[in-house]
């Protein structure tokens, strides 16, 4: 199997070796966070040769005996090397009972630099300062981007090398197999691993045919707004009787386990966050496919869900933004940068382009402003918006 060396999150990794966090790597289902530790283990090995390097791998058989913590505790303090750089890297964590025990002993002794991989639904941020009583580090693992697709496959062209990743997405262990349908297919199971093994057994879900209903809705309706109480009185009404607390509960733990991305509504002119109909973008467009297949595909909505997971991914928190009755599709803040973003499929058209330019001309704070498309062309500007092939901007 292919492997891609993920820099951007590596150093990452490499970054937090001397500070005393628990180092904690998260993201969804098979995104990577494996082979990720395994590079950074190959790194230390080459920055710091006498490192003593521990590696438990709860997948792998010739762990299974240390399923508890105190087996765990005896087999980490018997590893142990005085006067080296001792690294704790534990995968999996979850399937070791009371493992927080253990790591929170080890992170008090002061003798390990620690990092852990886990089911989601098992070491979800909210969770942490629970788990743990020393102070926690999170590193998000998202599926592939678009350069790293355009990297792993060594594309030639751009263009077409982006009509293959609107299909394929960035979930890589799809790309083992060479027919669309068989990576749907694997996708498909992937999903619902996620759904049925990490949820249900996290938050003991009962009535599982909503949480797939819900799960389909949210699936089927990326990018549109949505209230619990709206969608509550929609399944109501075809029979499904469930309340908005319920269903308010089951999006948050399909949130939590890093399917889907709420992205609330932010008034750029009142400059306050909207409580109701919130968005939500999957963590990967290619789970679309492999649960609804590819019929009516709307690829303006798949594109907004790309550019979305990317500004995740480039470490911007990310809302919709809402100026006089116009919808804005993201604001994306870190610290003092702001951007105002719309997404769109084809501006070719001049009143497609007045439709997407309007609402940001109608802005006037000094900050970026960005069309993102499939317009083929190098950048412009268009009064004073920059506009981008949206291949061209994943890229950048």
């Amino acid at each position: 199997m292919k492997v891609l060396e993920r820099q951007d999150f590596l150093q990452k990794l490499i970054n937090t070796i001397y500070t005393p966090d628990i180092k904690v790597i998260t993201g969804i289902r098979r995104s990577g966070k494996s082979k990720l530790l395994e590079m950074f283990i190959e790194n230390l090995k080459n920055q710091i040769p006498d490192a003593n390097i521990i590696h438990i791998n709860y997948n792998l058989f010739q762990f299974s005996t240390l399923k508890n913590a105190a087996a765990l505790n005896e087999y980490v303090e018997n590893l142990y090397a005085p006067n080296k750089e001792n690294f704790l890297l534990v995968d999996e964590v979850q399937l070791c009972k009371d493992f927080e025990h253990a790591v929170n002993s080890f992170h008090a002794s002061e003798k390990y630099h620690i990092y852990l991989t886990g089911s989601n639904a098992f070491l979800l941020s909210n969770d942490l300062a629970t788990l743990f009583t020393g102070r926690t580090f999170s590193i998000e693992v998202f599926p592939f981007s678009f350069k790293e697709f355009v990297a792993y496959f060594d594309c030639k062209d751009l263009q077409q090398a982006f009509d293959r990743f609107v299909m394929e997405g960035g979930m890589s262990g799809s790309y083992l197999y060479n027919s669309l349908d068989d990576k749907y297919n694997y996708l498909n199971e992937v999903f619902e691993t996620l759904i049925v093994r990490d949820i249900q057994q996290k938050y003991k879900i009962k009535n599982l045919p909503l949480l797939d209903m819900l799960n389909d809705f949210l699936v089927d309706n990326i990018s549109s707004e949505i209230s619990a109480r709206s969608l509550a009185n929609t399944l109501t009404s075809k029979g499904s009787k469930v309340d908005d607390k319920t269903v308010s509960s089951y999006i948050k733990y399909l949130c939590a386990s890093f399917a889907f991305y709420k992205i609330r509504r932010y008034d750029i002119k009142g400059k306050k966050y909207l409580a109701s109909q919130d968005k939500y973008y999957l963590a990967d467009h290619s789970f679309k496919y492999a649960k609804l297949g590819t019929k009516n595909l709307d690829y303006g909505r798949i594109y907004e869900n790309i550019v979305c997971i990317e500004l995740l991914r480039r470490g911007y928190e990310v809302y919709t933004g809402v100026l006089y009755q116009k919808e804005i599709d993201f604001v994306a803040v870190k610290r003092s940068e702001k951007i105002y973003i719309q997404v769109s499929d084809d501006i070719s058209r001049a009143e497609t382009m007045e439709r997407e330019s309007s609402p940001l001309l109608s802005i006037k704070d000094a900050y970026p402003k960005m069309i993102i498309a499939r317009t083929k062309h190098p950048d412009y500007q268009y009064e004073g918006i920059a506009v981008w092939d949206i291949a061209d901007w994943l890229m950048g």
